[in-house]
């Protein structure tokens, strides 16, 4: 049996667990490596893109990176998460806002000298990503578009430091050849981005009382549902263009039927988020959203899924 001082140690462990949402982190992690080994680099063997230690180093660094940011932004909403999220608030409280901002600074600290360690060029890229998540989360958020539009867009930076660093390696000549890659994964983030903005305006209607109480200034405290509920339709729509460039124009092997179930998917959210206006609802609607995204990362493999056992791709020959 537990001690008492050992359960709240480990509930303190569960709690700061809780605030850097560490179930999202592994997604985060194998979404970057799936796109290295299947979109950016598909002509190298799997291994040798999982043994390279520079790309861990990016991909770690990003990872705890997000992960402070999810403490620096529990730690500004927290009297909203209050109203919001009662039962997680009360989770999160059991560390202290003091212990909060010393892991925030730790974590920064290591992220920062792990891109040092890569190159100056990664530390400067992960430096002005720090700043810019502490800026959203002390700043931004609180306006209408602007805030969402940010948080949407600091959600796909770590696929970005991806791309930056497998093209900082190739030289002039053989850019050209690579554009391909490049348009995919742009495509790809773009559809992600929509997807991260979508779920952002309807979390802006699942917290509403929160918001409200806390004087954001979100699109339906400052408008009403009605015009949030356009503008997600609208955004709904729009992730037809990213999704015709990868089907019609590049080849993304099997995973056509990935966007093929996600437009029947967001068909049947939309019909919903008319009928919704209870916070149960949208957060249902939230969960759909995340459900596609995160089935979405799992879906690259379908990309080319023969990297995996044909000819120097092979995963397990050396």
């Amino acid at each position: 049996m537990l001690s008492r001082q050992h359960k709240l140690l480990v509930m303190k462990i569960v709690s700061l667990f809780s605030v850097v949402r560490g179930y999202n982190i592994p997604i985060i992690v194998l979404a970057q490596y799936l796109s290295a080994i299947f979109i950016l680099a598909p002509e190298k063997r799997a291994l040798d893109i999982l043994l390279d230690f520079n790309l861990f180093l990016i991909v770690f660094a990003s990872a705890i990176t997000i992960a402070s940011g999810y403490i620096i932004n529990n730690f500004y909403d927290s009297q909203k998460d209050l109203i919001n999220r009662p039962n997680k608030s009360m989770l999160d409280r059991l560390v202290s806002q003091k212990t909060k901002l010393s892991v925030y600074f730790t974590l920064n600290f290591i992220a920062a000298l792990m891109a040092l360690i890569v190159s100056w060029r990664a530390f400067l890229f992960f430096s002005v990503y720090i700043f810019l998540i502490w800026f959203y989360s002390h700043k931004v958020k609180k306006y209408p578009i602007v805030g969402n539009l940010t948080a949407a867009f600091l959600a796909v930076i770590p696929f970005f430091a991806i791309l930056l660093y497998f093209y900082n390696k190739i030289s002039f000549e053989e850019i050209e050849d690579h554009m391909s890659h490049f348009m995919v994964i742009s495509s790809h983030a773009v559809f992600l981005f929509l997807l991260l903005l979508i779920r952002e305006m309807i979390k802006d209607l699942e917290n509403l009382k929160g918001d409200l109480a806390n004087n954001y200034r979100t699109i339906p405290i400052l408008y009403n549902e009605k015009v949030s509920k356009q503008i997600i339709t609208v955004l709904t729509l729009l992730t037809v263009v990213p999704v015709y460039i990868l089907i019609n124009i590049y080849d993304v092997g099997y995973m056509d039927i990935y966007f093929y179930i996600c437009f029947a998917v967001l068909l049947f959210f939309l019909i919903y988020l008319w009928k919704s206006n209870s916070k149960e609802q949208f957060l249902l609607l939230h969960n759909v959203l995340k459900f596609l995204i995160v089935s979405g990362v799992f879906c690259i493999v379908l990309i080319n899924p023969s990297v995996l056992w044909h000819g120097k791709n092979l995963l397990l020959k050396f």
